[in-house]
């Protein structure tokens, strides 16, 4: 631990499916120390108290009072009274996503934190080793397909999968297109809820890239994939396999560097093409995304996925939502 660094003490409120491992992971995160947990569901609670020996409160706002940070891992119905609870409290917020259930109470958050308190929004794919090595290779896609499918689970379906599942995809769209959003398609069909299950949007920015993004909670197979083009450049990811594979169109006469296959194309003598597989070190995201939240708040610097690049994928993701249902 860092020399006269006293560890952040941390409490997590909604220990259901998603807290449990906020939970598990924080207890192995040296610059944190969890003081306690909360959850409406007192069985939960003790369970969850009894399985990581972490003190059970039943009264949040007393758990909140004697923290330094708040993970919330409620339902997105809840996020913004809990929040706005522990910020009075003094306290640096982890939200998961999406960080509310409306822009306006998000820009309420933003307001009462005034740049005073860190807000950390879980947009876990940004914290994925493979969205972090594609991070690193400077993309600037003009066109991008993605296709995000789960199998259903009862868990999820209090939102839309657009705010479900399609906003993981957003966020990471936002992050590599810098550049207004100029036009936006949508639809959607319910399937097995009473939301939306199946979804596309096709995204136009006025830089001219176009993103079009498909989510399904109704699949029978698990897939995040990404493919990204640019001039020159055609990448592909697989979120889930944790692969990255770029095609670079070169010179002939170009040096490749190390670890670069090359291959000729085809009817172009004067072009190559260059194949580059970067080693992904397999971490938790997880893990990275909460060491990152404590790291912020002892360093008093803004996190990657703050509240307002949460507000601006929340935004998206709620413009998305009112085409489909018209």
């Amino acid at each position: 631990m860092e020399k006269n660094i006293n560890p952040i003490k941390i409490g997590v409120v909604g220990v259901g499916y998603l807290g449990n491992y906020h939970v598990q992971q924080l207890q192995q995160i040296e610059k944190a120390e969890i003081i306690g947990i909360y959850d409406a569901d007192k069985t939960r609670l003790n369970e969850i108290s009894k399985t990581y020996s972490v003190k059970a409160f039943s009264d949040c706002n007393e758990l909140l009072n004697l923290c330094d940070a708040i993970s919330i891992a409620t339902p997105t119905s809840t996020h913004h009274k809990i929040a706005r609870n522990s910020l009075a409290a003094g306290c640096h917020l982890f939200i998961e996503k999406p960080i509310t259930q409306t822009v306006e109470q998000a820009q309420n958050l933003l307001q009462i934190a005034d740049g005073k308190n860190i807000i950390q929004v879980g947009h876990i794919e940004q914290f994925n080793p493979v969205y972090l090595a594609l991070d690193r290779q400077h993309i600037s896609p003009m066109f991008i397909e993605s296709h995000r499918l789960a199998p259903f689970n009862p868990r999820g379906i209090d939102v839309p999968v657009v705010l479900d599942l399609m906003i993981h995809d957003i966020g990471i769209v936002l992050s590599l297109v810098k550049s207004d959003v100029k036009e936006i398609r949508a639809s959607g069909v319910k399937v097995a809820s009473n939301s939306e299950d199946i979804a596309n949007a096709r995204i136009e920015f006025e830089n001219g890239c176009i993103a079009n993004l498909t989510t399904s909670r109704i699949s029978q197979k698990k897939m995040r994939k990404m493919r990204l083009f640019q001039e020159n450049t055609y990448v592909t990811v697989d979120f889930l396999e944790g692969i990255v594979e770029m095609y670079e169109l070169q010179e002939t006469n170009t040096i490749p560097p190390k670890n670069t296959q090359v291959f000729p194309l085809e009817g172009h003598k004067e072009k190559i093409v260059w194949y580059k597989k970067p080693t992904i070190e397999p971490a938790n995201a997880l893990r990275l995304e909460l060491e990152h939240f404590i790291d912020s708040i002892i360093k008093s610097q803004r996190p990657d996925v703050d509240a307002k690049s949460a507000t601006d994928a929340l935004r998206l993701a709620i413009q998305i939502q009112k085409i489909i249902e018209k």
